[in-house]
Parts: structure tokens; C-alpha cells; sequence
């Protein structure tokens, strides 16, 4: 065990094997201070950054049935919507006016909605907003491929062309398709998943990827998901940052409990030290709350992810922690920390001194 922090307080590359261990064995604490340290190597310049944006669900229907989801409507229940131009702009026009620099758009597979839509729906925003638009995970480019008929790598193309400008790395779940089938058995496969994030990067989009624990996994399979992101991080470079979260049970079909902050915690440092090939590491203020967010920036964390002006699908599982612009700046330079907003592309757009 010894030898295996050694190597890894020394950013070596560790194995599967070894991260396996050090998962099952290494004292929290020990495995947090070899993350910390991983940490401030790569960013020595003690910053912590954050972006402001909007969490948009243009839709609420959903023919996947995830277990794990509190937020869909099935397509049958005629209680979903769509939202509409005006109530986009709207969203969009306040994100602007907080000094928002980007929106992230999900929804699910609503089978009303074919490419037309999307392709609509970019360039509206782009012929009459300034926003970098963050939006529809690996599922949902998928499916969409899939529903018309084209290859993936087609259907990014052309999303690009309409406005697209990065994917965010929701349905990630867990990348092990034992484990996919039971929580998500209609949405697409871990190498589908997998494969849309290459495509992508192949494009010229950067990516971020997510890990959703805490539900039906097994450590090793928590080893693995983190160890095909690695792989084809090696592959391509296009990720931007991982973002780890815990499953929130309230509201699901899954009546687990939730894993607990140490539990979270392990994970995250485990993932700083294991993905040796990503700058970024987000905290889950969403699921974890403020004080836990601050913790996670000595366990591995650089960075607090968004403001999130809006958020629905966390909050649908009945966890509603909210974490305004101030307290987060306040949270960060608390910590000892310089507090940054950034962009997609993590470039520094504004920097919170003390006389600021």
C-alpha cells in the first residue's frame, strides 16, 4: 500500500490494480493528501475557478425510463413540455444579464423531436444570442443519430454547423455495461457513449465526462469507468474536466441510501490521482453542498464547476442545495484559495482579489 501512495505522490501513473487497492485499503485522509498534492502540482498558481451558467431542459420527456431519474415524463403520461422561443430567450436573456457565459441544454429522447428540432433550436439561440452553448450528452446524440438514420459522427457535424459548441459528459452513469443495464437499460451502450466522445473530440469539440456512483456499482467498477476515460484521454486529449457525483435516491425507482461525503470523497481524491491525464476536477457542490464542495479542494478538486442559475434534475430527487455567486466566491477564498470565473474552455475571464 506504502509503495502504491510512494508512486503516486510521485505522479506516476498507476494501475488498475493499484487503484483497485488503494480504493479498498488506503485511509481516507492518506489518499486525500496524495490527491491534494496531485492537485497543486498541476495548478500551482492556487487558484479555484468556476463558471456562471444555466442548466436548460428544454424538455422533460423521456422514452429511456432510467431507474435512477426523478425528473423525465414518460411520453405517454401528455405531462411533459417543450419549452418554447420565447420561455428559451427568456432563460438565456437572465443568464446573460448575471453575467452568465454559457448554457448547458439537456432534455431526454423525446421521440417528437427528430434533427430538425435541434438543428433549429441552435441556430435560433446563435443568430440571437452571444453564448457558448454546452449542450445534449452522449444519449442524447446517440439516439438522435440513431432516430435519423445517420452515423454519429454525421449527426455532431452537423450540430457544429447549427451553433454546437462542446458536449457535456451526462449518461455516463457508470461506463460498464453490467451495470448500464440495470440502471439505464435503453439508453446507449458504454462504448456508444464512449465512441460519441471521440467522434466529438475527433471534431474539434472538447468534453467534459461524469461518474454517477453510489447506486448498484462495485468498486472495480467504479476502477474501470475511470480507466476507459483515461485511455481514451490518452487517445484524443479532449476532455476538459471529470466531475464524479453520488447518486440521489429521493423520488427514484432505486430506493438506495445515499453514499455518504467520506465515501464521496474517496472517490474524488481516487479520480485526481487515477486520471493522471485531466487538468480538471469538479467539484459536486450540487449533490454534496457547500461545505463538503470547499472540502473537496483539498481531496483533488480545482475547481467548483457552475453557478448553475437554474437546475432541475438534481432537485426533482428532492436535493436542493443552491450555491449563489457570493458564497461561492466567499467558499473559495476561505479555503485559501484565489477565486476565478472562467469559460468552457477553463480561460480565466475575471479574478476575485480581496480588494475586488
Amino acid at each position: 500500500m506504502q509503495k502504491i501512495l510512494e508512486k503516486a505522490a510521485a505522479h506516476e501513473r498507476i494501475s488498475e490494480q493499484e487503484a483497485l487497492k488503494l480504493f479498498l485499503e488506503a485511509d481516507m485522509l492518506e489518499l486525500g493528501a496524495v490527491a491534494d498534492a496531485r492537485r497543486r502540482h498541476l495548478h500551482p498558481e492556487n487558484r479555484v475557478s468556476f463558471v456562471i451558467d444555466r442548466n436548460i431542459n428544454y424538455t422533460n420527456v423521456c422514452s429511456s425510463g432510467c431507474l435512477f431519474c426523478a425528473f423525465y415524463c414518460k411520453p405517454e403520461n401528455g405531462d411533459g413540455y417543450v419549452l418554447t422561443k420565447e420561455e428559451l430567450s427568456l432563460k438565456i436573456e437572465e443568464t446573460i444579464a448575471l453575467g452568465g457565459t454559457q448554457i448547458l441544454l439537456q432534455g431526454g429522447m423525446n421521440p417528437e423531436l427528430g434533427l430538425d428540432y435541434y438543428i433549429d433550436l441552435l441556430s435560433f439561440i446563435k443568430k440571437n444570442f452571444r453564448i457558448h452553448i454546452h449542450g445534449f450528452s452522449p444519449p442524447e446524440v446517440s439516439w438522435l443519430a440513431s432516430k435519423s438514420n445517420f452515423s454519429v459522427r454525421t449527426t455532431i457535424e452537423k450540430l457544429i454547423e447549427a451553433g454546437l459548441d462542446s458536449i457535456p459528459g451526462g449518461g455516463a452513469e457508470i461506463l460498464v455495461d453490467e451495470i448500464r443495464k440495470q440502471v439505464s437499460p435503453n439508453k446507449c451502450t458504454a462504448s456508444e457513449w464512449l465512441g460519441v466522445m471521440r467522434d466529438a473530440h475527433n471534431l474539434g469539440l472538447r468534453t467534459t465526462a461524469t461518474m454517477m456512483f453510489g447506486h448498484y456499482e462495485k468498486p472495480e467498477h467504479i476502477i474501470k469507468h475511470l480507466a476507459v476515460l483515461r485511455e481514451l484521454q490518452d487517445e484524443t486529449g479532449g476532455f476538459t474536466a471529470f466531475i464524479p457525483w453520488t447518486f440521489q435516491p429521493g423520488n427514484t425507482k432505486m430506493p438506495r441510501l445515499p453514499a455518504t461525503s467520506a465515501e464521496y470523497l474517496k472517490v474524488l481524491s481516487l479520480s485526481r490521482i487515477f486520471l493522471d491525464n485531466f487538468n480538471g476536477i469538479q467539484a459536486s457542490w450540487v449533490t454534496q453542498g457547500g461545505k463538503i464542495a470547499q472540502t473537496s479542494l483539498f481531496f483533488g478538486a480545482n475547481d467548483m464547476g457552475s453557478t448553475m442559475i437554474e437546475e432541475n434534475v438534481v432537485a426533482a430527487a428532492g436535493v436542493k442545495f443552491r450555491l449563489p455567486m457570493d458564497e461561492m466566491i466567499r467558499i473559495i477564498k476561505t479555503a485559501g484559495f484565489e477565486a476565478c470565473q472562467r469559460d468552457c474552455h477553463y480561460n480565466i475571464l475575471r479574478t476575485f482579489r480581496d480588494d475586488a
